[in-house]
């Protein structure tokens, strides 16, 4: 979450330096997010499209919050690296707030905490159905559904805005993000707390949860086979249940692979920044993998949820019904008019 543009603040006793990283490496690091942002731009938008035109955003609401998440990050993540391209020199007022807002990447936490956030609920309530359905019955209802959808949004919100206004500043036209503190102690908790709940605790939450609903999914399809496959819609609903699961486990360790590297150079850099302010590289390629899941996510959904597959399929010129010359093709398969 450190994101000073091309600079870095090095506290040493009473003095603030700045030091200066490669323009270079910085400009194509730049050139780079702004490329997966419009491909995760157009990825989850096609998601979006084909969750509304399966109705799926109305049965798998938390998951489509999760795709809007998504798109909202990407079009945030494309504006503000623009921005940052153009070197903007800040001063007055409104270099402060276009810094604070959109040069500190505030508004893009913003989304990507929130999406943290929704992404357990989708756990928790995945959880429910499958390890406790005749409790989901009773809890899930659709006004719980949304709170949970509001409460991703708001929290994620007030977390980055109290955590931007604290630690943001404009010092020599330069906007920087997140490194001015007044604790060096407050520094390093913060950095454990936000590591430890933003990680640690999301994958052992993973871990627990998914790995629970494995173990009953497992047991129910042998006792399932056990009957000789008598009950079709009974199979047909564990098949749905069970696919959907698969889907966010693929999300979950997505997550993990690519916040990995973020979580682990953040907690570093706040225990011990006079050392790891200077890998430069370190930094874009944490932040690089971070930000490639939000270009990434949206291909799970579209490979693994049938109705959103068939609805980005028929997007396919090739895979529509085609008519030449009198004569239909549809999958192949020639269909010539007959005669009256």
């Amino acid at each position: 979450m450190t994101t000073a543009q091309t600079s870095q603040l090095q506290s040493t006793g009473a003095n603030t330096v700045a030091s200066s990283s490669s323009n270079g490496a910085a400009f194509y690091f730049q050139c780079a997010v702004v490329v997966i942002g419009v491909l995760g731009a157009v990825a989850n938008g096609l998601i979006i499209y084909a969750m509304i035109a399966s109705k799926q955003h109305k049965k798998q609401l938390l998951i489509f919050n999760q795709n809007v998440f998504d798109l909202c990050s990407s079009l945030v993540l494309v504006t503000t690296y623009t921005l940052k391209l153009c070197n903007i020199r800040l001063s007055g007022v409104l270099g402060y707030w276009l810094c604070v807002i959109i040069l500190s990447e505030n508004l893009l936490w913003c989304s990507i905490s929130g999406s943290v956030i929704n992404l357990l609920s989708i756990t928790v309530e995945r959880y429910l159905k499958v390890v406790y359905p005749a409790l989901s019955k009773k809890v899930l209802h659709r006004w719980v559904i949304w709170l949970a959808m509001v409460f991703a949004w708001i929290a994620g919100t007030v977390y980055m805005m109290i955590l931007t206004f604290c630690t943001t500043a404009v010092i020599d036209e330069v906007c920087y993000g997140y490194v001015v503190w007044n604790s060096r102690v407050g520094e390093v908790i913060h950095g454990v707390w936000n590591f430890m709940t933003f990680f640690v605790v999301v994958v052992c939450f993973f871990i627990f949860c998914y790995g629970r609903m494995l173990f009953v999914i497992r047991r129910q399809a042998s006792v399932m086979a056990g009957y000789g496959g008598s009950n079709t819609v009974q199979i047909h609903l564990h098949q749905m249940q069970t696919n959907v699961v698969q889907t966010m486990i693929l999300v979950s360790a997505l997550y993990v692979i690519t916040w990995a590297p973020t979580g682990v150079y953040y907690l570093l850099l706040n225990i011990n920044y006079s050392k790891w302010t200077l890998l430069d590289t370190g930094y874009y390629i944490a932040v690089f993998m971070l930000f490639f899941y939000l270009c990434a996510n949206p291909f799970i959904y579209a490979t693994k949820l049938n109705p959103v597959r068939r609805v980005l399929l028929d997007l396919i010129p090739c895979n529509k019904s085609q008519q030449v010359d009198g004569t239909v093709e549809m999958n192949g398969t020639r269909n010539v008019p007959q005669p009256n």
